[in-house]
């Protein structure tokens, strides 16, 4: 499930990205994998030369920083830091962009157990800066980035795990 909306608070126009997938593994399985740093970049799509430049490592943690660059237009590399700033074991972690391409960057990653398995659901909240040049620029381009990225994450997901139909 791919959901993108729109949701308006004054002049600020803030996109939003929802998906689901299900997977057929248990949720410490899940947990383990999702809250490992180390694999941001098998589910990132190779072009976008994702790279962790600073990291201690450990599965996610309150306050923890993760420094990455990536390249998602132009081979143009961008700074991003994000810090994690809500986990519940085995339920959901909340990462937040500090330093990037975004005015907002605000992702919830949420885990349940399901028969057969689990079922992850991504809630990502995003504003594009520049105003309305930075709000085209999503509608021509960025959007579809985004969708593409989290289709990306799907696909493997479904590589490494199997899916449940």
């Amino acid at each position: 499930m791919h959901d993108f909306c729109f949701v308006f608070t004054n002049i600020v126009k803030i996109f939003k990205i929802h998906t689901k997938q299900k997977l057929p593994i248990t949720i410490e399985e899940g947990w383990e994998f999702l809250s490992n740093p180390k694999n941001l970049s098998c589910i990132t799509p190779n072009y976008m030369k994702f790279k962790i430049t600073d990291c201690d490592f450990k599965p996610v943690y309150q306050g923890q920083i993760i420094q990455y660059t990536v390249r998602p237009l132009l081979n143009i590399t961008l700074k991003w830091v994000t810090e994690i700033t809500h986990v519940v074991n085995e339920n959901y972690f909340v990462d937040e962009q500090r330093f990037g391409p975004y005015s907002l960057w605000h992702h919830k990653h949420f885990l349940r157990e399901i028969d057969g398995g689990i079922e992850m659901e991504d809630i990502i909240h995003y504003k594009i800066p520049l105003g309305f040049i930075g709000e085209f620029l999503n509608f021509l381009f960025i959007k579809n980035q985004l969708k593409e990225i989290f289709e990306n994450k799907k696909n493997k997901l479904i590589e490494i795990f199997g899916e449940i139909s």
